[in-house]
Protein backbone atom coordinates (compact mmCIF):
# COMPACT_ATOMS: atom_id res chain seq x y z
CA UNK A 1 0.00 0.00 0.00
CA UNK A 2 1.28 3.30 -0.76
CA UNK A 3 2.07 6.19 1.07
CA UNK A 4 0.24 10.02 1.43
CA UNK A 5 2.48 12.34 3.25
CA UNK A 6 -1.09 14.65 3.96
CA UNK A 7 0.63 18.42 4.19
CA UNK A 8 -1.15 21.60 5.09
CA UNK A 9 -2.03 23.96 7.56
CA UNK A 10 -4.65 21.74 8.55
CA UNK A 11 -2.38 20.94 11.46
CA UNK A 12 -3.58 24.49 12.64
CA UNK A 13 -7.30 23.69 12.98
CA UNK A 14 -9.13 23.95 16.06
CA UNK A 15 -9.91 19.82 15.29
CA UNK A 16 -6.65 19.15 13.54
CA UNK A 17 -6.49 15.86 15.15
CA UNK A 18 -9.78 14.92 13.93
CA UNK A 19 -9.22 16.53 10.64
CA UNK A 20 -6.42 14.35 10.01
CA UNK A 21 -8.27 11.28 10.80
CA UNK A 22 -11.00 12.09 8.04
CA UNK A 23 -8.36 12.30 6.10
CA UNK A 24 -6.15 8.98 6.78
CA UNK A 25 -9.82 7.84 6.32
CA UNK A 26 -10.12 9.26 2.41
CA UNK A 27 -6.79 7.77 1.64
CA UNK A 28 -7.80 3.75 2.86
CA UNK A 29 -11.16 4.84 0.68
CA UNK A 30 -8.82 4.87 -2.33
CA UNK A 31 -6.40 2.44 -1.35
CA UNK A 32 -3.32 4.36 -0.03
CA UNK A 33 -2.08 4.92 3.42
CA UNK A 34 -2.47 8.56 4.96
CA UNK A 35 0.47 9.62 7.09
CA UNK A 36 -0.66 13.04 9.21
CA UNK A 37 1.93 15.31 10.73
CA UNK A 38 0.40 14.51 14.07
CA UNK A 39 0.68 11.28 14.33
CA UNK A 40 3.74 11.51 16.25
CA UNK A 41 3.47 12.44 19.83
CA UNK A 42 6.60 14.55 21.35
CA UNK A 43 8.03 13.72 24.51
CA UNK A 44 7.16 15.67 27.51
CA UNK A 45 9.32 18.75 28.99
CA UNK A 46 10.63 20.25 25.88
CA UNK A 47 11.49 23.27 25.33
CA UNK A 48 10.02 25.79 22.75
CA UNK A 49 12.65 25.24 20.35
CA UNK A 50 13.69 21.63 20.99
CA UNK A 51 9.96 20.77 20.47
CA UNK A 52 9.92 23.02 16.80
CA UNK A 53 13.26 21.02 16.11
CA UNK A 54 11.42 17.95 16.83
CA UNK A 55 8.44 18.32 14.64
CA UNK A 56 10.39 19.53 12.00
CA UNK A 57 12.82 16.09 12.13
CA UNK A 58 9.15 14.14 12.24
CA UNK A 59 7.73 15.58 9.69
CA UNK A 60 11.07 15.69 7.05
CA UNK A 61 11.18 11.63 8.53
CA UNK A 62 7.60 11.03 7.61
CA UNK A 63 7.87 12.99 4.02
CA UNK A 64 10.92 10.45 4.01
CA UNK A 65 8.57 7.56 4.39
CA UNK A 66 5.72 8.41 2.02
CA UNK A 67 5.37 7.94 -1.79
CA UNK A 68 3.38 10.68 -2.27
CA UNK A 69 3.27 14.24 -0.91
CA UNK A 70 -0.45 15.57 -0.96
CA UNK A 71 -0.93 19.24 -0.06
CA UNK A 72 -3.87 21.75 1.18
CA UNK A 73 -2.19 24.61 -1.13
CA UNK A 74 -5.31 26.86 -0.17
CA UNK A 75 -4.65 30.50 0.64
CA UNK A 76 -3.61 30.64 4.50
CA UNK A 77 -3.16 33.61 6.89
CA UNK A 78 -3.13 35.98 3.65
CA UNK A 79 -3.01 35.35 -0.47
CA UNK A 80 -0.57 32.49 -0.51
CA UNK A 81 -0.47 28.96 0.91
CA UNK A 82 1.51 28.31 4.32
CA UNK A 83 5.02 28.53 3.79
CA UNK A 84 5.48 25.28 5.98
CA UNK A 85 3.69 23.18 3.56
CA UNK A 86 5.38 24.72 0.36
CA UNK A 87 8.37 23.39 2.03
CA UNK A 88 7.18 20.33 2.37
CA UNK A 89 6.49 20.26 -1.52
CA UNK A 90 9.54 21.27 -2.14
CA UNK A 91 11.44 18.54 0.26
CA UNK A 92 9.35 15.79 -1.99
CA UNK A 93 10.35 17.31 -5.00
CA UNK A 94 13.73 17.10 -4.34
CA UNK A 95 13.33 13.34 -3.08
CA UNK A 96 11.72 12.74 -6.11
CA UNK A 97 8.14 12.07 -4.34
CA UNK A 98 5.32 12.38 -6.88
CA UNK A 99 3.63 15.67 -5.36
CA UNK A 100 0.01 16.62 -5.62
CA UNK A 101 -1.36 19.53 -4.47
CA UNK A 102 -5.24 20.81 -4.59
CA UNK A 103 -6.79 24.34 -4.06
CA UNK A 104 -9.96 26.04 -4.34
CA UNK A 105 -8.70 28.57 -6.60
CA UNK A 106 -9.06 28.03 -10.00
CA UNK A 107 -8.56 31.40 -11.17
CA UNK A 108 -4.87 32.66 -12.33
CA UNK A 109 -2.60 34.48 -10.33
CA UNK A 110 -3.10 37.90 -12.11
CA UNK A 111 -7.29 37.37 -11.50
CA UNK A 112 -6.48 36.79 -8.04
CA UNK A 113 -4.18 39.38 -7.04
CA UNK A 114 -4.06 41.84 -9.68
CA UNK A 115 -4.58 45.41 -8.74
CA UNK A 116 -3.43 47.07 -12.28
CA UNK A 117 -1.00 46.84 -15.21
CA UNK A 118 2.61 49.04 -14.02
CA UNK A 119 2.33 52.32 -15.90
CA UNK A 120 4.26 51.22 -19.25
CA UNK A 121 4.29 47.60 -19.25
CA UNK A 122 2.81 44.96 -19.44
CA UNK A 123 3.21 43.62 -16.15
CA UNK A 124 0.33 43.71 -13.49
CA UNK A 125 1.50 44.85 -10.01
CA UNK A 126 -0.23 44.21 -6.64
CA UNK A 127 -1.70 46.34 -4.07
CA UNK A 128 2.09 46.98 -2.90
CA UNK A 129 3.51 47.46 -6.41
CA UNK A 130 4.80 44.37 -6.78
CA UNK A 131 5.20 42.32 -10.29
CA UNK A 132 2.20 39.46 -10.43
CA UNK A 133 3.40 36.92 -12.37
CA UNK A 134 1.33 36.14 -15.70
CA UNK A 135 1.56 32.29 -17.14
CA UNK A 136 -2.26 31.80 -16.89
CA UNK A 137 -1.27 29.68 -13.60
CA UNK A 138 -3.97 29.45 -10.30
CA UNK A 139 -0.50 28.91 -8.33
CA UNK A 140 3.58 30.40 -8.39
CA UNK A 141 4.88 28.40 -10.79
CA UNK A 142 7.40 26.66 -8.59
CA UNK A 143 4.30 24.95 -7.20
CA UNK A 144 2.76 24.29 -10.07
CA UNK A 145 5.52 23.39 -12.46
CA UNK A 146 6.20 20.87 -9.89
CA UNK A 147 3.27 19.00 -8.74
CA UNK A 148 0.09 17.91 -10.54
CA UNK A 149 -2.17 20.61 -9.22
CA UNK A 150 -6.19 19.52 -8.56
CA UNK A 151 -8.36 22.51 -8.48
CA UNK A 152 -11.06 21.27 -6.06
CA UNK A 153 -10.79 19.06 -2.30
CA UNK A 154 -8.76 16.18 -1.04
CA UNK A 155 -11.14 13.99 -2.01
CA UNK A 156 -10.79 15.16 -5.45
CA UNK A 157 -6.81 15.02 -5.40
CA UNK A 158 -7.35 11.97 -4.12
CA UNK A 159 -9.56 10.14 -6.93
CA UNK A 160 -6.66 12.03 -9.54
CA UNK A 161 -4.11 10.46 -7.43
CA UNK A 162 -5.86 6.64 -7.93
CA UNK A 163 -6.58 7.22 -11.35
CA UNK A 164 -2.73 7.49 -12.16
Amino acid sequence: MKKIYLAGFDVFRPDAQQYGEQLKTLCEKYGFQGLYPLDNSPPRNLTSLDLARWIYRSNIALIEQSDILMANMNAFRGAEPDSGTVFEVGYATALNKSVWVYTDQERSLVAQHAVHKAPGTRSYVDNQGYTVEDFGLNLNLMIACSAHVIVGSAEDCLQHIDSM
